[in-house]
């Protein structure tokens, strides 16, 4: 894209002449973000427009979460335009870091919806015509603030800056009818650029709007309250990304969120093949769909609802579904397949549930015995639908693909083993390594050059220049700790010294990722610093980034024990020469991503068999950073690439798990480990304040409950502990870099270009 400076300071100044009564110099940084970003968002409207034209085969990929981060500067590195606009700014005595405040647009609570906002972008970058759709939250994921150790949320209203990254498009606007109530939702077509090469596909997501905003009847005969209900019926499916779903006024209220976005996302496509004139007995050749988990999987019944209405049979309509979907499974717990009660959904929604039983009559019917069913007592396993319809059904990870062909779905598998593949889960090294580490892009493009920027497998070129790249990577890192340290200062009020080892756990605060196992060994070793056991202890920062689900009460008081812990440790002046502990407050993309290029140490820790394949992991690989981890999900594809030798394994294995579990007794570990013992003892021995009897809960989640310490951490405890040792005396010598590099010249396998490389060739066949 060629790029004419004076004109596009013109056409910002345009902007904000016409905006908001000010220019270039005047403007508070929100008006010029919204102003650029306008102007940019003019100069790839031709792109944009030619793509939303071609008649190519697509890809709707139909998620409830589209973790997206902040838009400015990974579209402006996408469109090769980063430095043109830096130096523009800067022409006129304005600095772009400035948009450093601007909020993330965080519509996802985890992983999940990262790999999803990873895949749009990748799939633009290797020109595959991928379009996301889901939902536009008023408010994203809360905003997380601790208040005396506890977890505090606050709404998180992203658009508060402004959204020039996004469109309205009121003429595709539709009706979405649930039994109750009918609402309009109206897209937003938000525009997403692959790297360098013209390509710009679109995330489209859908807002709910009153189908009548305003009833001037009602108002003058003043029964304005009976309007005003109706529109904040409507309007709040889609205010808040998750929510609580304890009560069944949440449950139902997610269950209206996720038909809500299949229905209208359905109904959109339907409407553009009418209008062709095409044939929707072959919606297979015009378009496929990917579900991602379970959430969106309620679109199956809604698409062969629709396709009845237009006059199909419901065999043929059976048919294109059967051709036009696929299922990714991101879990093996049985709590996270997601279930609905037969009676709530054919209240809410007795045509979609109707259909739903014609599957499970089909399904009957094909003789297969009591194995297989969609409904079974009053409950709709969505899961089971999702596999028996789709074409594909894939795992994310080698490890987990494994276990849900020879456990959660073993019948399954056995049925129709052609449908499953696995394909690993990948992260766009774009905004992970060439946005935020752009000292160690340089060193490594100045080695073998740029074709690894879309091409990760290159970057094992770099294996020849490891020993030359020594220095320089220390180097580079230590300044990525300080800028990060630096930030930690600022916003969480701990000071951490770059010459710190920096321990890093940071992903989703759920027990089988056992953060607590990490709290539990910070807390051994500072005893046995406290005691003069250990006088030497390599001086560690262990930092902690996450947030829980707010009903989630045993998270929520892990983030308090963690919290505690810090502030016993930074207060104690005898041992944080030697430890800090900090947990980050509102940790999100743009955290991330100052955090992974600055950690030396990444703990992936959950117990075998539990993690589906993690990201995280992935994106401080990237970056240079050993694991430190169990052989769970993508951990073991990370060992296969980078050698075992080269990152610091620990802990039982998904098959010594199950045979553990079964004469497992946590109260024997904790007896027979004195220094364990004490650790667990703080959580209810009054060490730490506790006025809401969380740390108890947990307590007796490890040893009292009927399942005590479900993933194991009593367990994996002392194994753990010996390998972090080993790993932290190991930091500082040639040695320890020489496996970061390692890391990082291996990590090919894990871009999220070669993942939807690897969907288009197995699953969605576009392009051909």
């Amino acid at each position: 894209m060629q790029f004419d400076r004076e004109a596009f300071l013109r056409e910002t100044d345009r902007i904000l002449h016409a905006e908001y009564e000010t220019d270039l110099r005047s403007a508070t940084n929100k008006e010029l973000y919204n102003a650029l970003s306008r102007a940019v968002m003019g100069l790839c409207w031709e792109d944009w427009s030619k793509e939303r034209r071609t008649q190519k085969k697509r890809c709707g990929y139909f998620s409830a979460e589209f973790l997206m981060g902040r838009a400015i500067f990974s579209n402006l590195l996408n469109l090769g335009l980063l430095e043109d606009a830096r130096e523009a700014l800067s022409s006129v005595q304005r600095d772009l870091n400035d948009f450093e405040e601007v909020e993330d647009a965080a519509l996802g609570n985890g992983g999940l919806g990262r790999l999803a906002a990873c895949y749009l972008e990748s799939a633009a970058s290797m020109n595959i015509p991928l379009d996301g759709y889901g939902i536009r939250y008023r408010y994203g994921l809360f905003r997380q603030t601790f208040v005396d150790g506890y977890q505090h949320e606050e709404g998180d209203d992203w658009t508060k800056w402004g959204d020039p990254w996004s469109v309205r498009v009121e003429r595709d606007a539709v009706i979405v009818s649930f039994a109750d109530q009918k609402v309009r939702a109206v897209p937003y077509d938000m525009p997403i650029f692959g790297y360098r090469n013209g390509v710009v596909n679109t995330l489209r997501l859908w807002a709910s709007e009153p189908v009548q905003e305003f009833d001037f009847a009602a108002f003058n005969e003043m029964h304005g309250e009976h309007t005003a209900q109706e529109n904040f019926a409507a309007t709040k499916i889609t205010d808040v990304l998750y929510p609580n779903d304890n009560t069944m006024v949440g449950k139902i209220l997610r269950l209206r969120q996720q038909y809500f976005m299949v229905s209208a996302s359905l109904q959109d496509i339907m409407r553009k093949q009418k209008e062709k004139g095409a044939d929707l007995r072959e919606l297979d050749r015009a378009y496929c769909f990917q579900l991602n988990d379970t959430h969106p999987v309620i679109a199956i019944p809604e698409l062969l609802r629709l396709l009845q209405a237009e006059g199909l049979t419901f065999e043929e309509a059976f048919g294109v579904c059967s051709r036009c979907f696929n299922f990714t499974n991101h879990t093996i717990l049985a709590e996270a397949l997601e279930k609905w009660d037969a009676l709530a959904l054919s209240d809410i929604l007795p045509n979609v549930f109707r259909e739903i039983e014609k599957c499970q009559q089909r399904l009957q019917a094909e003789g297969q015995g009591d194995k297989f069913y969609i409904i079974r007592d009053n409950v709709v396993h969505m899961a089971n639908l999702a596999i028996y319809v789709s074409a594909r059904v894939n795992g994310v990870a080698e490890i987990h693909t494994n276990i849900l062909k020879r456990e959660t779905f073993r019948d399954w598998y056995e049925r129709t083993p052609e449908k499953f593949v696995n394909i690993t889960n990948g992260i766009t090294p774009r905004r992970w390594m060439l946005l935020n580490n752009p000292k160690m892009v340089a060193q490594i493009d100045s080695r073998i050059g740029t074709a690894w920027h879309t091409d990760l497998k290159r970057l094992q070129e770099m294996k020849g220049h490891i020993e030359d790249m020594l220095p320089v990577f220390g180097a580079i890192k230590r300044e990525n700790k300080q800028k990060l340290a630096d930030y930690i200062r600022v916003h969480e009020g701990v000071e951490l010294s770059p010459d710190f080892i920096f321990d890093v756990q940071v992903k989703r605060l759920h027990e089988y990722k056992r953060q607590l196992l990490n709290a539990f060994s910070i807390l051994y070793f500072y005893y046995a610093i406290k005691d003069g056991e250990i006088t030497d202890f390599p001086p560690t920062a262990f930092i902690f980034g996450a947030k829980a689900a707010p009903g989630y009460y045993n998270a929520k008081g892990i983030i308090k024990y963690i919290n505690e812990i810090a502030k016993l440790v930074n207060a104690d002046e005898q041992v944080s020469k030697f430890m800090k502990v900090v947990f980050v407050q509102n940790y999100n993309v743009s955290y991330a991503e100052k955090i992974v290029c600055a950690a030396d140490v990444s703990e992936q820790i959950s117990l075998a068999g539990m993690e589906a394949s993690g990201t995280s992991n992935m994106k401080f690989m990237l970056n240079g950073t050993v694991t430190l981890g169990t052989l769970d999900g993508a951990n073991v594809e990370i060992c296969e690439e980078a050698g075992r030798e080269n990152n610091y394994i620990f802990g039982a294995t998904v098959e010594e798990v199950a045979a553990i579990k079964q004469f497992y007794c946590p109260r024997e570990i904790a007896e027979g480990n004195h220094k364990l013992k004490r650790v667990l003892e703080t959580l209810v021995n009054g060490t730490f304040s506790d006025d809401k009897g969380m740390l108890r809960h947990i307590y007796d989640s490890l040893l009292n409950d009927y399942n005590p310490d479900r993933f194991l951490v009593l367990y994996d405890f002392a194994d753990y502990v010996r390998v972090k040792e080993q790993l932290l005396r190991d930091y500082g010598t040639q040695d320890f870099d020489r496996k970061c590099l390692v890391n990082m010249a291996s990590v090919g396998k894990f871009s999220a270009d070669r993942s939807v490389t690897d969907y288009n060739e197995l699953i969605w066949k576009l392009n051909g």
